[in-house]
């Protein structure tokens, strides 16, 4: 049987908004490659997003239609923050944390 650790989260998910892994020991392959743009565009879409919030924030002109357009966008890209950093901390190896403190 494959444990939860062997298999890859991936950014996107399935129908019903289900999870989706694979299943590879090649970091280099196709689908391990695609999984690591979409990361890549997910955290930058977020970051862009983060300064928009923070100039609307600071601004006395944003509109309550304007605040709640980057809230529902900021819980989207959240969710997809939540889920790259589940899947990292699911491939990182998992080593006693009393071995590096000697």
């Amino acid at each position: 049987m494959t444990t939860p650790n062997e298999l890859r989260l991936l950014p996107w998910s399935g129908p019903g908004d289900k999870p989706c892994y694979l299943s590879t020991d090649d970091p280099d392959g196709y689908m391990s490659r695609l999984a690591d743009d979409i990361e890549a565009a997910q955290l930058s879409a977020a970051s862009e997003l983060l300064e928009e919030a923070s100039e609307a924030l600071n601004s006395e002109h944003t509109s309550h239609d304007e605040m709640r357009r980057l809230v529902r966008e900021l819980t989207g890209a959240l969710r997809d923050i939540f889920r790259v950093a589940t899947s990292r901390g699911r491939r990182q190896p998992t080593s006693d944390p009393r071995e590096s403190a000697y």
